[in-house]
């Protein structure tokens, strides 16, 4: 990530992409959210699904894998360059958080975020606040989660 003076609205980043395997998708269900259409494949088969389909917070997670990682490394390159490594700051929430489609095991879901807001915080002047528009589609150009994120970014001289 780049500093907040830096970020234009509209920038759009892909995050990375994750093919969800009916292994994961069942250990993480187990784990996070044993419903039966997550963790027994019959169960699912006869469910409104049709077939076995990832927990939403199994594709809400993946989104912040992949949105640390390519924070992680915008980080290392701009140190490399002689740029001080960046910090992300907390967020202070989510909104709007949609699982639009299922997510069946094969599918191949393309993580994103676009940034929709640019706010300058007053009692923080070292941070301004981002406020992005984050997306996971499918390999068949489904949208398949969406949700609206805030996230503080550090400013130049901060």
């Amino acid at each position: 990530m780049t500093y907040f003076e830096e970020l234009e609205i509209g920038d759009h980043e892909e995050l990375g992409r994750h093919t969800f395997t009916e292994t994961e998708m069942i250990a993480f269900a187990r784990l996070y959210d044993p419903q039966p259409f997550h963790v027994d494949p019959e169960a699912a088969k006869r469910s409104h699904f049709g077939a076995l389909v990832a927990s939403g917070w199994h594709t809400a997670s993946m989104w912040m894998k992949f949105f640390i990682a390519y924070n992680v490394g915008s980080a290392r390159a701009l140190e490399a360059k002689g740029g001080r490594m960046l910090e992300v700051g907390p967020s202070p929430g989510f909104t709007n958080l949609r699982w639009l489609k299922p997510v069946y095991a094969g599918d191949t879901i393309t993580y994103a975020t676009e940034a929709r807001e640019k706010i300058a915080t007053r009692g923080r002047p070292q941070w301004g606040l981002l406020k992005a528009y984050n997306s996971g589609t499918n390999q068949h150009g489904d949208l398949v989660i969406d949700f609206e994120s805030a996230v503080l970014v550090a400013r130049r001289g901060g």
